[in-house]
């Protein structure tokens, strides 16, 4: 790459990596990993059978070389280096925080069906994890992408096959059918399939399809929209509340209530998809403020840092939020005028 500096500036480090294969795997597809690292580092890098060396000014060679120990950290973790897991290595280089990725392989959550092992992959999920271990209530807000209602539902499973619970409860709010599933046709079963598919997917991931039926025929596992969950006190169970930012104070206060003796309730939503009607207050929003700072209740805010998938994902987003941030500092203050009856004596 070109390069303008005096060479007296520049310095060398090499790293030694334990195999060629290794080698090749931070180097990525078409070398897009490391162009990606002589890119936001401004370093040139070349590699030489297992070893890897850099060359550039001393800050930039040390942080590109905190960011392949980081790589290394993530595929022992068996993190795919994709764009977007690379780009969170160089994040945490940037701020000397590389070695904290060590902590995700110490964060065992469980194994899917199919005898994969479920880490955090980002130290924002890692907290979620914690908190979700040390609270009855936790909530997960945050953007689409960032593992909320997949690492509950992990959560739920590990805590149901070690019989810390007996029953795990799914649930959403039918939003787009109004909670008014009556008028839709077939079963119950039929009727809440399309707004619930989002936690059968995570349910047959760590179970298996067969394994998920058969706990369903014996009630273990539920999974209903919000509606359904009134006048009912839920003991001994794991309950996930997913999309929440579509509840109602009302509907989230009712579901909140819900709460039985052993048990314990994670809620997830992202709070810039609320597709309520503008006359209605999120109950997410509503709760996250009025319950901060409850004992035993944890509110976790995932950014597009924790995003795990597409790196594009995590374009959209901040894109999203600079253009909300934007809206809110140019919206006008509305006066309200109000008019008074005064009654005559």
């Amino acid at each position: 790459m070109p390069d303008d500096r005096e060479d007296i500036n520049l310095a060398e480090r090499s790293l030694e990596l334990d195999s060629i294969e290794l080698a090749a795997a931070i180097f990525g597809s078409g070398d897009q990993n490391i162009h990606l690292l002589e890119k936001e580092f401004r370093v040139t890098a070349v590699c030489r059978g297992s070893v890897l060396r850099f060359t550039g000014e001393q800050r930039d060679v040390d942080a590109a070389a905190r960011a392949v120990d980081g790589m290394v950290t993530l595929m022992e973790n068996h993190t795919p280096l994709e764009e977007q897991t690379v780009r969170y290595c160089i994040s945490l280089a940037r701020g000397g925080e590389e070695k904290r990725l060590r902590e995700l392989n110490d964060d065992f959550v469980a194994v899917t069906a199919k005898g994969r092992p479920i880490h955090p992959k980002t130290l924002g999920q890692k907290e979620y994890l914690s908190a979700i271990r040390a609270n009855s209530i936790t909530f997960g807000v945050g953007p689409a992408g960032t593992g909320k209602t997949y690492l509950a539902v992990a959560m739920a499973v590990k805590a149901f096959k070690s019989k810390d619970v007996s029953r795990i409860i799914l649930t959403r709010p039918a939003v787009e059918a109004g909670e008014k599933l009556g008028f839709l046709p077939g079963d119950l079963q039929n009727k809440v399939d399309p707004y619930l598919r989002p936690l059968y997917d995570g349910l047959f991931d760590l179970l298996g399809a067969e394994t998920f039926q058969k706990l369903v025929e014996k009630q273990a596992i539920e999974v209903a929209p919000l509606a359904y969950m009134r006048g009912r006190t839920l003991d001994d169970s794991f309950i996930i509340l997913d999309e929440a930012q579509n509840t109602t104070r009302e509907q989230m206060k009712m579901f909140l209530t819900r709460l039985g003796f052993g048990s314990k309730i994670v809620i997830t939503g992202d709070v810039t998809q609320i597709d309520l009607p503008d006359d209605k207050v999120s109950g997410l929003k509503d709760a996250v403020r009025v319950l901060d700072g409850v004992k035993d209740i944890a509110i976790c805010r995932l950014t597009a840092a924790d995003v795990v998938r597409h790196a594009l994902v995590q374009e959209i987003i901040s894109a999203y939020e600079r253009s909300a941030q934007k809206k809110e500092v140019k919206k006008p203050t509305r006066q309200i005028q109000g008019r008074y009856h005064q009654r005559k004596n």
